[in-house]
């Protein structure tokens, strides 16, 4: 059987509309009726709260917060980070929840030492850390072994805005970008095609298909 990826770049969209699209996939990969997916795209502004979060001090500036399923606590997202929504199959993989997590977090290590950047695993945190801090984050959630949600990448990212809340439970300095750690800006697209090459490589998919927002209705109308 041939195993493939459908990869959708979504570009910078709304955080509900986004989370009602991989609703939507999550019923259609349950069905049978859409391969394993990957949503690579960047968000507006906005914090959201895990699970995990136990409270929180919400006196933030106009930026929405939402409480979702995904595990975790809280995090931003917003322009110049790539997020990863990863609507996948794990029977289909033969693996269980903790072994995705690693093969995430290697993809995301193998993609930034692509720029010089040493990822390493931290016990207890799920992502990437590099220098001491963390560049990528993890949260999941689960229905019928169908995954949802996925990992935050910060490629130019504006950290300040980590400051509002404990991402992760961590203090925001904790915090870093691959635009700071090189000291200068990179280009994203060439982070979405290589952390696309990697998660082919890694969870060993035979085929891509490629699409964009514009085709997303042909998968919705399956």
């Amino acid at each position: 059987m041939v195993k493939k990826l459908l990869v959708i770049d979504l570009g910078l969209i709304d955080y509900l509309k986004a989370h009602d699209l991989q609703l939507k996939l999550v019923k259609l990969r349950s069905a049978g009726k859409i391969p394993d997916t990957l949503l690579l795209l960047e968000h507006e502004r906005v914090i959201t709260l895990g699970k995990r979060l136990k409270s929180i001090d919400l006196r933030l500036p106009k930026i929405p917060v939402y409480k979702i399923e995904r595990g975790g606590e809280a995090t931003y997202h917003g322009p110049g980070q790539l997020v990863g929504y990863t609507i996948i199959d794990l029977e289909g993989l033969g693996i269980d929840v903790w072994e995705y997590v690693r093969s995430i977090e290697e993809i995301l290590m193998r993609t930034i030492k692509e720029f010089g950047l040493n990822g390493y695993r931290v016990k207890k945190y799920p992502g990437v850390w590099v220098n001491g801090r963390k560049i990528a984050s993890i949260g999941l959630a689960l229905s019928h072994w169908i995954t949802y949600h996925g990992f935050a990448l910060n490629v130019n990212t504006d950290l300040r805005y980590f400051k509002l809340i404990k991402p992760c439970g961590l203090s925001p300095e904790m915090m870093t970008s691959i635009q700071r750690e090189l000291g200068k800006k990179v280009d994203l697209e060439e982070v979405k095609r290589l952390v696309t090459k990697n998660f082919k490589e890694v969870f060993e998919y035979h085929e891509l298909i490629e699409s964009s927002e514009n085709m997303i209705k042909k998968y919705l109308t399956h």
